[in-house]
């Protein structure tokens, strides 16, 4: 077999590295600034492709990727409730320095995770009710109409995303990458500050594929469209696949109503916090695309560059 030209091997291994890491956990937010792309950059629409760490990828010692990672369910127990998923996404930029065989994740500025809202079964009712202690069962007591009932949980980021680990993207059983983040519970009388975790004390997620999933490789334009032979970049897509943390531990809840009044039976009701192997989420038909440069090597020193140059010119 004749040997990949390294100005290729480059973009092979970047956009590899980047496809391993389907780990899809997040909240749809409207904040989250999208762009809509044309073609095969569909599933990149926040990448960071104006981070500075992206555009000073030369292409030889340091090659950028953009990564997407999607879910559109799954179920989760945090402490003692347990709920399905809604649709989850998440997507950040890869720098591979090719010297030292690292990878760093660049996050979008609004963070790399995005997700539906989850209703918790029960409700309010449910989280923190009956209770004999008066403050909550007067508050308990003015839970009279289902939308005062209803409670949400969003997971939002809380720190950077580390340890990215390729091997294990490819494999089925290791930890593909650190994920900190929080989970915001929704409800008029719980506030507009209740957690459970916080960028100081995040809960840690640490997905791994249950399954492997089915692998394709794609060439493409910069402009999006497909061109299966001569194309521009190089997108690998892993799809079909499950992924599931069982060994999280789960922090106390805190902020939950006026000054935090209500943290304590939230913690009480739900058993928080929970340890490690109390907790799970299970990550249903997981779809992970990367994206990289062909052929890094013929633009150098300017790969970034051209890779963002590319992102803006697929915009619709």
């Amino acid at each position: 077999m004749r040997a990949v030209p390294k100005r290729w091997r480059n973009g092979l291994i970047a956009a590899a590295a980047a496809a391993v890491v389907a780990i899809p956990l997040t909240p749809l937010s409207a904040s989250a600034a999208a762009a809509s792309l044309n073609g095969d950059w569909a599933p990149f629409s926040r990448c960071p492709v104006d981070d500075p760490a992206m555009l000073a990828a030369d292409g030889q010692d340091l090659v950028a990727s953009c990564v997407s990672s999607y879910s559109p369910g799954g179920e989760f127990k945090l402490g003692t409730t347990e709920a399905t998923t809604g649709a989850n996404d998440m997507q950040f930029g890869v720098i591979q320095d090719t010297a030292a065989g690292t990878f760093k994740v660049i996050p979008p500025a609004g963070g790399a995770l995005v997700s539906a809202p989850t209703e918790i079964p029960g409700g309010l009712l449910g989280l923190m009710c009956p209770s004999d202690i008066p403050v909550v069962s007067a508050v308990c007591g003015q839970i009279t109409s289902v939308s005062l009932n209803r409670v949400t949980a969003t997971v939002e980021s809380a720190g950077a995303p580390t340890e990215f680990n390729l091997p294990a993207g490819l494999s089925v059983g290791q930890p593909i990458v650190k994920l900190p983040v929080r989970i915001h519970l929704e409800n008029s009388l719980l506030g507009s500050n209740c957690y459970i975790g916080s960028t100081g004390s995040p809960v840690v997620l640490r997905p791994q594929n249950v399954t492997a999933p089915a692998v394709a490789i794609q060439r493409f334009d910069g402009d999006g469209t497909r061109n299966a032979t001569g194309g521009a970049m190089l997108r690998f897509a892993l799809t079909g696949n499950t992924q599931a943390d069982t060994t999280f531990a789960a922090p106390k809840a805190t902020g939950c109503g006026l000054g935090g009044i209500l943290s304590w039976a939230v913690n009480l009701k739900e058993g928080l916090p929970s340890l490690s192997g109390d907790n799970h989420l299970t990550l249903n038909n997981a779809s992970t695309y990367s994206a990289a440069l062909t052929a890094p090597g013929l633009v150098l020193p300017n790969a970034g560059k051209v890779l963002s140059q590319y992102w803006h010119s697929a915009a619709k």
